[in-house]
């Protein structure tokens, strides 16, 4: 590693879902790395060995690989500061135990939890700060260790220093705690694993992390970790603490404020870029503070920590949902289209992507330029372009609105010449002999505006509004003849079927 070399991690838990939080602080992280030719580690930390699972592990590589946030180092991408895992780390986590025990830096606590308990209840009873009173810390090396050798439990503490810890966090600015208002610091539990705390700042220090950037509720965790630094003689990387993300009552954002999780996004639909894009604006602005949109080079170009805010941020579900909409506009059909088949798939609409056929792939291109301009979310199109392949009349005419419209003289009349036109034809509709139909009807009923176009809307839809005709004509014609799992019914078989109800 060159002496300025950037090098940052995102070192997530896997014991649930990759979140937008999380999230968030790997893709500062990444950018971070990238806009200073740096490198951005993957850690996983997984020394919670009750909630730790494999599979959420795959999960999270799976999100960060989908934004876009590939690492230079970690899991599958092996380098020389290996393993990557936590919990391949234990016997390095002992060692260094061992060191600080030698050189007097950290000692053996033999306190029982009911002994911590009391001493807590003694602070809180006399109004003190709830810390540990060091009762240990005075036991010398050779009693310490009779006591070990006897099998008598205990932790391992850390001797915090006699003086104020402090470190500049490069969001915040100056950050102190008196050194009273720091407990020694367990860093091994009596069942012998090693706390977050300890492990992370070995972890950080022996893969030469330069900025440790993270969530705001670390601040906390800081003061103890520049004290492990120091002990061993380890240079302290500098810090950026990330504001919280809070919902729309400005509480902390959680699953009752909707979708949070990486893996919920793209079951909706919300494109990559889309994501990215937004989560960057979740605390971070570009110089001019206006500009919404970015792509990733944008982004890894523009992204500097100094604009980075202390100010909580507010995720707004609507403005996400905006930017997924721009980014739908602007991707390539036939990515859309392979994003989108699974859905309609599920539906039972279309057969695999695998099994379809050129024709099929090339016609559902054509109805997602008609319904993808309507829509936020690729979820959102199934809803959408129902009626192109489950056509209910009966459904159509028992809706209140669909009803009003047609019970009338000037429908019944519309629907009547309409009917006529399309029964004496026997070939293919086309946009072009429907607007002659349509203008013909008007001539023989009078009708015209709303009054002319909802009845045939209707007839053909199963609804009073949607897309243009010129654009549905083609569409059902040209999907009659496919071989679909469920038949779309072209105008003429339209026609007939709501007539016949």
């Amino acid at each position: 590693m060159s002496a300025n070399q950037v090098r940052v991690r995102f070192a997530p838990s896997p014991t649930g879902l990759l979140h937008v939080g999380n999230a968030r602080t790997a893709l500062y992280n990444w950018l971070y790395a990238r806009h200073h030719g740096g490198q951005f580690l993957l850690r996983i930390e997984d020394t919670d060995l009750d909630r730790s699972e494999v599979r959420h592990e795959t999960q999270l590589m799976e999100d960060l690989r989908w934004m876009g946030l590939e690492w230079d180092e970690g899991p599958g991408v092996e380098g020389p500061h290996a393993p990557y895992r936590q919990s391949e780390r234990l016997g390095i986590y002992r060692e260094h135990t061992e060191r600080l025990l030698a050189e007097g830096k950290a000692y053996r606590c033999f306190c029982t939890q009911e002994d911590l308990e009391a001493e807590r209840a003694r602070a809180v009873a006399e109004h003190r700060p709830q810390v540990y009173s060091g009762r240990c810390r005075a036991l010398s090396a050779e009693t310490s260790a009779q006591r070990a050798a006897a099998g008598e439990p205990f932790a391992v503490r850390l001797r915090i220093p006699d003086h104020p810890l402090r470190f500049h966090d490069l969001v915040r600015g100056e950050v102190e705690f008196p050194q009273e208002t720091v407990s020694d610091p367990i860093l091994v539990r009596s069942s012998g694993m090693p706390v977050y705390n300890y492990v992370v700042t070995v972890d950080d220090a022996l893969m030469e992390i330069t900025h440790v950037i993270r969530g705001d509720d670390h601040i906390s965790n800081t003061p103890k970790q520049v004290a492990i630094y120091e002990a061993f003689g380890w240079p302290v990387p500098q810090f950026a603490h990330l504001s919280t993300i809070l919902g729309s009552d400005r509480e902390r954002l959680s699953k009752r404020h909707g979708a949070t999780s990486i893996a919920s996004f793209r079951e909706m639909g919300i494109l990559p870029e889309a994501l990215t894009n937004y989560l960057a604006l979740l605390g971070w602005g570009a110089e001019g503070g206006t500009r919404e949109t970015f792509t990733m080079p944008e982004l890894v170009e523009a992204f500097k920590l100094e604009r980075v805010t202390a100010s909580p941020a507010v995720f707004d579900f609507e403005k996400l949902h905006w930017m997924n909409r721009h980014y739908l506009k602007l991707a390539e059909p036939a990515r859309v289209a392979e994003l989108a088949w699974p859905y309609f798939a599920q539906a039972g609409w279309l057969a695999p992507h695998s099994e379809s056929s050129e024709a099929a792939q090339t016609w559902f291109e054509k109805l997602l330029a008609i319904f993808v301009p309507s829509v936020d979310l690729l979820d959102q199109l199934p809803g959408k372009a129902r009626f192109v392949f489950e056509f209910d009349p009966a459904q159509a005419r028992a809706n209140e609105e669909n009803a009003a419209l047609l019970n009338t003289e000037s429908a019944q009349k519309v629907l009547a010449a309409f009917a006529a036109k399309v029964r004496a034809h026997t070939g293919t509709v086309t946009p072009e002999l429907f607007k002659i139909w349509m203008n013909e009807v008007k001539a023989e009923t009078g009708a015209k505006g709303k009054d002319l176009f909802h009845p045939v809307r209707i007839l053909l839809t199963g609804a009073h509004s949607g897309p243009e005709f010129d654009k549905l004509i083609p569409l059902f014609e040209e999907g009659s003849g496919l071989d679909l799992p469920v038949r779309v019914l072209s105008v003429r078989e339209r026609v007939e079927k709501f007539l016949a109800e």
